[in-house]
Formats: C-alpha cells, structure tokens, sequence
C-alpha cells in the first residue's frame, strides 16, 4: 500500500504491533470494534480503491460507489459489522496466464464490500503477526521484496551455501488446511467475532462461469476445509502465516543447524540453500511437507549445485554469469529465459494488428509503460544480455506495426531506423540503463 496512513490509524497499528512484541503470549481479545471505525474502514476503502481490479459477483463497481457516495455506503457496512448482520459474498473465480507460461492460475475476485472489509482487517491483524514473522520470509511483508530475497540468495551463495534444494508446492493457495491455519491464527487472536469472520472468508463459495453463458458456484472451500483464494486482501497474511510453520519446524526439528541448511521464501516459493546434504535437505523437506498436509511438486522440485548449475527463482536466473568487460566468471542473477520470452510474446500481443486503431503516441506510451516496469523488476545482475534481447524485439515489433498501419491507410512502408524509433517516437531503451554494469 503506497497510500499515506492517516495518524489515527498509524497510532492503532503502532500501539498493536508494539504489545505483540512486547509480550509474545500475548492473545488479542478485543479487535472486531475497531475493525468498524470509521478510520480504519475509511483507510481499507482507499486502499482497495488505489488496488482497482474488478467487480465480484454481485457486479457493483468502485465508480457506482462513488456516484452514489462513498460516505453513505461505507456508513451501511459500519452498521452491518456493528451489529453482527455483515455476510461475505462469494468469490467470482478467473483464470490469469503463469508469467513465463502456458498454464493458467486461479484468482479469486471478492466483492468490494468484502474487499474492503478484509482490508480493515489486514490493517488490524497485520501488525500483530508482523511481530513475529521469521527473516526468511519476504513475500507480502512492508518493507521487503523479492529483490531483498534474491540478494539474501546471493549473499547466502557467496558464503558457500551452494548446494540447492529448488522446491515447488502443488496449489498452495488452494491446499492450506482450514483447521491448521486458524490454529496459528489463534495463537495471538482471542477475539471470536474476529476468529468467525476469518473462517467466513476462507468457506466463500466460488462462482465461475460454466462455459455455456451461465454460472456455477461451488462450496469447495467448505467442503474440503481447505485453501484460501488468491486475490483476496486476507489471502497473503494468512498464507505467510501458515508458510510460517514450515520455517519454525524446520529450525525447531534442527534441520538448519544439523544440515547446514538455509531457507529463503518469498510467500509459497522457496528454496533451501545448503553447504552440503542437499539430497538429505529435501528429504526433510519433503516430510516436513507432509506433516503439514502440504503436497511437494515432486517434478519440479529438483537439487542442484552452484555454479556448475543455475536455478530459477521469481524470474530471475541464478548461477554462473560472465563479465562483459573482463570475461571473468561471477556467481550471480539475470533474468530468466522464460520471463524474456514472456514479455516479448506481450510485446507482439500488444502490437497485434488488431491494435491498429491507436494513435502512434498511445501506442508507445504503452509500451514504455510495459518495458519500464519489466525493466523495474528485472534491475538485479547482469541484465545487460535481456535488455538488448527485448528491446531488440519491442524495436522489431514497433517497426512492424507502424507499417502495418500505414499500409492499412495505403502509405509506402519505412524502415524506421533505431534512432527515429527511440528518439523521434520516444520508444523507452532498456540498454541504456545498463551501461555501468558488469
């Protein structure tokens, strides 16, 4: 959330985060009245509204909220959860591309009364469990990002922890046992109103269409007791919340000290990296794993050792690299093969010719905007090869359509040199910010 939290909340989170750590037993018993004042909701509105995304079920729209008022709409929810008579909605369940992949994951897409209802209590509860969230986990934490666990990675390599247990879970998300998770849930929440309300949310029904015009909505949820949507606000404290365990066990069993073995997670990927027993490293893993009604992805969880070998992990390729200057080799990070193919095949979606009809100035925009923000994530290591792998390709393509386009109009096609390209239309060039790099 990149929103500015107003003081009065802050204040709240601040005095909650502070008992969570001032006293570790401590269990929360009184934090459903705070979850419907008026600042809290008011802040968990903002924040899903700086979110967007799309209506749940029920069809209603941030805009007609807000044509209608969002004071009056958010005093109906205050009084819906003042007296007890509030009831989630079911998820509206779509099906979004892998990156680097042909497969497809499901995201669950909640209304926004129940989005901004879980947003308050993300504000509440995150906090609390902050507290006492082990280091190796840095998915969907303030302050930490995937880019701090590739250097963690890094850092650990460079200390010969070189021996690597790349693992893979099969549905996290949907395999996170209900009664389990409300176990670690309780363990700092006392408060019942608040402890329904979590399960509320992890038994939403799911309604997706049914391939014939209609819908079919389905309790699978409830009826297995098991897994929480992606795409809910709740979603990713409660996952790292659960992921959390197998990082306790694994210290608390002594696999860490016994095997020399190190954990890096970012939410539901992760990797252990060892100085030794990589094999052995996976075996505990695995039965870890299975304690915790968890399944292992048997055939994409696989060992290595680096650098004689590379691994990939959230997109980034990690392994031997080569200096452009001197030739020297380096252990260290580039993008992957399949996260360049995968913006490149964006690319060439979004200079399709059914794209013809946007202005030449619209067109670029959105492109820079594409190539920005991948070249934004993808700023770690030796990315000087990707760069000019993509561009190359966002050249190629924009040259393509400019052409495409003129020909629809009957002009004679150009050959758009690369400097009218990136000087006269202003296409971003993702090489130019890699010329101090190795």
């Amino acid at each position: 959330m990149s929103l500015t939290t107003p003081e009065s909340v802050w204040q709240l989170q601040r005095a909650l985060g502070a008992k969570a750590k001032r006293e570790p037993a401590c269990r929360f018993h009184s934090l459903y009245d705070k979850l419907y004042r008026k600042d809290v909701l008011w802040h968990a509105w903002r924040c899903c509204r700086a979110n967007g995304g799309s209506p749940g079920v029920d069809g209603v729209t941030f805009e007609e909220i807000e044509a209608e008022g969002v004071a009056e709409w958010l005093e109906v929810l205050m009084k819906e959860l003042r007296d007890k008579t509030y009831r989630p909605g079911a998820v509206r369940r779509v099906w979004i591309p892998k990156p680097g992949s042909t497969k497809q994951r499901p995201l669950g897409v909640p209304c926004l009364k129940d989005r901004v209802v879980q947003m308050a209590a993300v504000l509440l509860l995150e906090p609390i469990f902050e507290v006492d969230m082990p280091e190796e986990q840095f998915g969907y934490r303030r302050g930490r990002s995937a880019h701090d666990a590739i250097r963690s990675i890094h850092g650990l390599l460079n200390q010969g922890y070189r021996d690597v247990v790349d693992c893979d879970l099969s549905g996290y998300f949907d395999s996170i046992p209900h009664a389990e998770l409300m176990k670690s849930v309780a363990r700092r929440i006392s408060d019942g109103a608040m402890l329904w309300l979590i399960k509320a949310w992890l038994q939403m029904a799911v309604e997706e269409a049914d391939g014939h015009g209609g819908y079919r909505r389905r309790t699978e949820a409830k009826d297995s007791g098991r897994g929480t949507p992606q795409g809910a606000p709740i979603s990713p404290l409660l996952s790292n919340l659960y992921m959390r365990r197998f990082v306790l066990g694994w210290k608390k069993h002594g696999w860490e000290e016994k095997l020399e073995a190190r954990i890096v997670a970012y939410a539901d990927d992760f990797v252990i990296l060892c100085r030794s027993s990589a094999v052995e490293a996976r075996k505990r893993m695995q039965a870890l794993m299975s304690t915790l009604k968890l399944k292992v992805n048997e055939q994409k969880t696989r060992t290595c050792r680096v650098p004689e070998e590379s691994f990939d992990f959230l997109g980034y390729t990690i392994g031997r690299c080569y200096s452009r200057r001197t030739g020297r080799a380096f252990i260290g990070t580039q993008p992957s093969r399949k996260r360049v193919s995968a913006v490149c095949e964006k690319i060439s979606l979004m200079t399709s010719r059914e794209s013809y009809w946007k202005p030449v100035n619209v067109q670029v925009e959105d492109l820079n905007r594409t190539l920005r923000g991948w070249g934004q994530y993808f700023s770690l290591g030796a990315a000087s090869q990707a760069y000019r792998a993509v561009d190359n390709h966002a050249r190629h393509r924009l040259r393509q359509w400019l052409n495409g386009k003129h020909r629809s109009r009957g002009a004679r096609v150009l050959r758009h040199a690369a400097v009218v390209l990136h000087q006269d239309y202003g296409l971003h060039r993702l090489a130019s910010t890699t010329a101090n790099r190795s």
